[in-house]
């Protein structure tokens, strides 16, 4: 059961919810509770709008009927098709490393914090259903290659916080922050040049926080604080090559990037995460504010 929780924390009003697998949070810079429920419930039903429109782990969406259409011509409606643009120019500007195809290894890499990994013969079998290049996509429809599936969690997180960003302003012209598990926007400064405190977890600890002050914009953080394996001393980032089928080596723990919109943001702090060793070299050429642990 989908549930909401509204309270007053010092002069702000704070939401909380659950939605795409994480807790989510808005702080509205409001003084009427009224108006604090009214843009509390605006945002929860688009974040779960879009979790029910887009989830893999959904029966009845448009992403189960493409994954269940054996290689058969699937009609997307224009937000879809928008979404698989973006998917479209991610794995163009990265070279194939960000490939929303990937999602399968999930089947053969657990990341539970074990020493357990995958078999090479595994690794390879699997690479066989993996690869953007692979999918036809025509006007209003998209034909995906028996034994693939397409997983758009690598960006739907982000999105989800621009669309509920864009809701919260038609409610408010207020200050609003919206942060659904540490991926982060707000709509507009607050009130007296303040500015919203808001924790993130480094270093893979469960008790130690950056802290950022966000005045404008967005911030979209990646990292293997939560999922990764860990043997013979060697910590495997659930980062995966969607081209070797194997954990991105030498990845940081954490990269979190500053930009105008959370999908912007998380296209960065994800194409710093699959670089690898070379992540800070990479944000150093896109000129953007970025954070690494």
């Amino acid at each position: 059961m989908r549930e909401t929780e509204l309270k007053k924390e010092n002069d702000f009003w704070k939401g909380t919810f659950r939605a795409m697998a994480c807790p989510c949070d808005v702080l509205m810079d409001v003084e009427q509770q009224s108006l604090a429920e009214e843009i509390l419930t605006a945002v929860t039903n688009e974040a779960w709008r879009i979790e029910d429109k887009f989830s893999r782990y959904k029966k009845d969406n448009i992403i189960y009927a493409i994954n269940h259409s054996h290689g058969e011509a699937v009609a997307v409606d224009e937000e879809t098709s928008r979404l698989l643009d973006f998917s479209n120019e991610l794995f163009e500007i990265s070279d194939g490393l960000f490939d929303v195809t990937s999602g399968v290894l999930r089947q053969i890499w657990t990341f539970d914090g074990s020493d357990q990994l995958p078999d090479g013969k595994d690794v390879k079998k699997i690479l066989k259903k993996i690869g953007w290049q692979k999918v036809v996509r025509e006007q209003g429809s998209v034909t995906l290659p028996e034994g693939m599936e397409i997983d758009l969690g690598g960006i739907g997180k982000e999105y989800a916080v621009d669309r509920c960003v864009q809701v919260a302003r038609q409610k408010s012209g207020e200050s609003v922050l919206v942060n659904f598990g540490g991926d982060l926007s707000v709509t507009t400064p607050r009130k007296d040049n303040k500015f919203w405190s808001v924790g993130r977890l480094i270093t893979g600890s469960e008790e130690a926080y950056g802290l950022f002050q966000l005045f404008s914009g967005a911030i979209a953080t990646s990292g293997d604080a939560h999922r990764y394996l860990l043997k013979d001393g060697v910590r495997y980032s659930h980062i995966l090559n969607p081209v070797t089928g194997w954990s991105v080596s030498d990845a940081p723990h954490t990269v979190s990037v500053a930009a105008p919109t959370c999908v912007e943001a998380g296209m960065m702090s994800t194409l710093a995460m699959l670089q690898g060793g070379r992540a800070e070299e990479f944000l150093k050429v896109q000129e953007v504010d970025y954070w690494i642990d």
